[in-house]
């Protein structure tokens, strides 16, 4: 299985634009910039995508394990919260904070136990090569 993307750009660094566009079109043609990337723009940029791509793989993961035990995830909610460096313009880590409601069956500590496992077995924690923390809240 094989997923693209596809970015274009036009002109200088601070002052130029471009447009994402992937595969399925959910992003199709939207923009991103300087300002976008390391101010306030409109627009998207890399490592907001990254922090998405990272929450939306971990939180599927942790339902994926859940189920996989013979549980029926509830709600889960995941912020990924990525930190730029912008002096060594490096990504310096992610901090995943998980929200989950209870699942009958499954205590507190087997719940945080399936979260540490989903985080350092998703295809996007795989894919980093950054420290990455997690939060949970199980009520």
């Amino acid at each position: 299985m094989k997923r693209t993307a596809h970015a274009h750009w036009n002109g200088t660094l601070t002052e130029g634009k471009g447009e994402i566009t992937t595969q399925s079109t959910i992003l199709n043609n939207t923009q991103y910039s300087f300002k976008t990337r390391f101010a306030d723009g409109i627009g998207t940029n890399p490592e907001e995508l990254i922090a998405a791509a990272h929450a939306g793989c971990f939180t599927m993961a942790v339902g994926a394990v859940l189920t996989q035990a013979g549980f029926t995830p509830n709600d889960l909610s995941t912020d990924a919260i990525l930190d730029l460096d912008m002096v060594a313009l490096s990504i310096t880590g992610i901090q995943l904070n998980l929200t989950a409601s209870a699942i009958d069956g499954v205590s507190e500590e087997k719940f945080k136990e399936i979260a540490e496992g989903a985080k350092a077995n998703c295809i996007i924690s795989k894919a980093l090569n950054v420290p990455i923390t997690l939060n949970v809240q199980y009520a």
